[in-house]
């Protein structure tokens, strides 16, 4: 594979240990493409290489990300964040591991699946931007089959690339799910549903012999298990990378934004919101006691920081960008 894994970091690539000592980048490095801002984090977990890319963002109603709350105290959250008021950003951020001999993908980003998104669908060129060669990749990890974790695997200068033989890891509940799906305690925009549906049947469909089911947990590769939280989506699961006594949990779906000061706010893309809100509180739990790196797909790119408690809440501590 192409990573340049002998080359030390030159812009926001550097690894962020566990401990926050400084260490030379081995998953990341220049290839000539040029970005305004370079949107790639690498991390070092003890032997594993971790790094977070950036699949842009895209604009969502602020409404969405809380439809249970008050629409004043949603008004004064976003207006404190010096967010809003009607809409805002969405981060989408996707992670590649290393772990001995395997490459391993977890989720794919937008791609070109809903109209009107120009500003996501970044990930193919970012990893290419990174050195990563999408045929080294040996494995694919699917939090969940929601367009935006999918809908990079389906466009073309993606398909066309990845090698025959690559294993796609999803819970075999996610895909039941997706069979006949049930958006009953949803409230997305009017055109999602559709898309969500049309994205993960061509999703299925065009990688069906790649698809590898597991039930409530499976080990990827040396430190690097998949395991089912079900909330977000039926069959949603999060990945925790374990090795040499450091962790990095990358939570998918399980939280937003908001959740820190709000983890009882119910968001419009959740298919079971109480669940979510038990495996949100359970997960930034678990972080606060261990002190472990979190990731998540729609906090705020590079996304890599702690989660402390804050009385009644969760506060987030974003990590230091050290290089």
């Amino acid at each position: 594979m192409t990573t340049h894994l002998d080359h030390p970091a030159q812009e926001a690539g550097a690894h962020q240990k566990g401990n926050g000592q400084q260490q030379a980048t081995t998953l990341a490095g220049g290839s000539g493409f040029e970005e305004l801002v370079p949107s790639r984090y690498a991390v070092r977990v003890g032997e594993i290489d971790v790094l977070v890319i950036s699949d842009g963002v895209l604009p969502l109603p602020t409404s969405t990300m809380s439809t249970n709350a008050d629409p004043a105290a949603r008004a004064a959250w976003f207006k404190d964040m010096f967010l809003g008021p009607d809409a805002f950003d969405w981060a989408l951020n996707v992670l590649v591991i290393r772990s001995g001999e395997q490459i391993i993908l977890v989720d794919a980003g937008l791609g070109g699946q809903f109209p009107g998104f120009p500003r996501a669908g970044q990930f193919p060129k970012r990893l290419q931007a990174a050195g990563i060669d999408l045929g080294a990749v040996t494995d694919v990890v699917i939090t969940h089959m929601h367009m935006d974790h999918v809908g990079g695997l389906l466009v073309d200068e993606v398909k066309n690339k990845l090698r025959p033989d690559v294993r796609i890891h999803v819970s075999a509940t996610e895909v039941a799910f997706w069979e006949s799906p049930d958006f009953t305690h949803t409230v997305m925009p009017e055109p999602v549903p559709d898309v969500l549906r049309a994205t993960a049947k061509q999703f299925i469909n065009d990688y069906r012999s790649n698809v590898r089911t597991f039930d409530d947990e499976y080990q990827v590769a040396p430190g690097v298990v998949a395991k089912v939280t079900g909330g977000h989506t039926p069959g949603h699961c999060v990945v925790y990378v374990n090795s040499g006594g450091e962790r990095l949990t990358f939570a998918g779906d399980a939280l937003f934004p908001v959740a820190f000061e709000h983890p009882d706010w119910h968001n419009g893309f959740e298919h079971d919101p109480e669940e979510s809100e038990r495996v949100r509180v359970r997960l930034m739990q678990e972080a606060a006691a261990s002190g472990e790196l979190f990731v998540a797909t729609h906090l705020p790119f590079p996304s890599v920081g702690r989660v402390a408690i804050d009385g009644n809440a969760f506060r987030w501590v974003a990590a230091f960008w050290d290089f």
